[in-house]
């Protein structure tokens, strides 16, 4: 009785060292998809079930990204327009948002200038994820309603590398309360700051440049159109009405964790390096 009840001990243990570690609940609700752009057949289409395709400014040049097919901005008149949507700008109030994208800046310090991954509003309501002085940021704002001046934490990155960026807006309402916005970088959280929800924002939605208005950290942006030209490649942008958690970023930084063989076609696996510079 004493071996069996030792051999079913061991085995317990062994099965709990073998046994991966589950993660945290899943918030990534695909009813609240709007908009993916994988860029996998070298366009501007939503790959979603949303039809949200967007149309090239300058010529972006198609490559090998992370994760399948990638585009190249070079920094001076590539781009990507967006056409509104009710998911992403002209509906709301949004309660819960993600937006995320991977991406690899060929100079994060180049002329003193911001690199715009992702807008989406302007001035007065918005959310961007932009690179500038050797840091990249996840910013939000709404300037009216309830007055949230607006979070813009960052991290610094390294030119030429892989990064995958987010941020989330979670469970917020329409007055500022403290972690309601957040920043991911390569599956972490990094930062939570004051937030609230976001109402409509008309100004329009832009990929590798600024499209149309927004806020930076600074204060600049206002009154700005067609600038701030992203250099590098960007992969895989995503726009979701769910709050995503930690599984679900581990899950979009994954690729990260593929060592470089020519295209990048072995399996990914679990994240190497948790970079949490800020």
């Amino acid at each position: 009785m004493i071996r069996v009840l030792v051999s079913t001990g061991c085995i317990a243990l062994l099965l709990c060292v073998l046994l991966p570690i589950v993660p945290v609940e899943a918030q990534r609700d695909e009813g609240t998809v709007a908009a993916i752009w994988d860029f996998n057949n070298g366009d501007a289409k939503d790959a979603s079930n949303k039809g949200l395709d967007g149309n090239f400014t300058g010529k972006p040049q198609v490559v090998d990204g992370i994760a399948g097919k990638a585009l190249k901005f070079n920094g001076k008149k590539d781009g990507i327009k967006f056409p509104d949507s009710v998911d992403i700008n002209t509906g709301g109030p949004y309660t819960n948002r993600t937006v995320a994208a991977l991406f690899n800046c060929d100079d994060v310090k180049v002329d003193d200038r911001k690199q715009v991954i992702y807008e989406e509003g302007g001035a007065t309501r918005g959310l961007i994820l932009y690179v500038h002085g050797g840091k990249v940021y996840a910013a939000g704002w709404n300037r009216a309603e309830y007055n949230w001046n607006g979070a813009w934490p960052f991290a610094e990155i390294k030119s030429k590398r892989w990064y995958h960026v987010g941020l989330v807006i979670r469970d917020a309402k329409d007055k500022v309360e403290n972690k309601k916005f957040e920043m991911w970088l390569d599956g972490k959280r990094i930062a939570q700051e004051k937030g609230g929800q976001l109402f409509a924002h008309g100004d329009d939605i832009g990929v590798g440049h600024l499209n149309q208005n927004t806020v930076y950290h600074d204060g600049g942006g206002g009154g700005q159109t067609d600038v701030d030209w992203f250099g590098g490649i960007i992969d895989e942008v995503l726009v979701y009405g769910s709050a995503f958690d930690e599984a679900d970023f581990a899950t979009l930084a994954e690729p990260l964790s593929v060592e470089a063989q020519g295209k990048f076609t072995t399996t990914w696996g679990y994240l190497k390096a948790q970079r949490t510079e800020k």
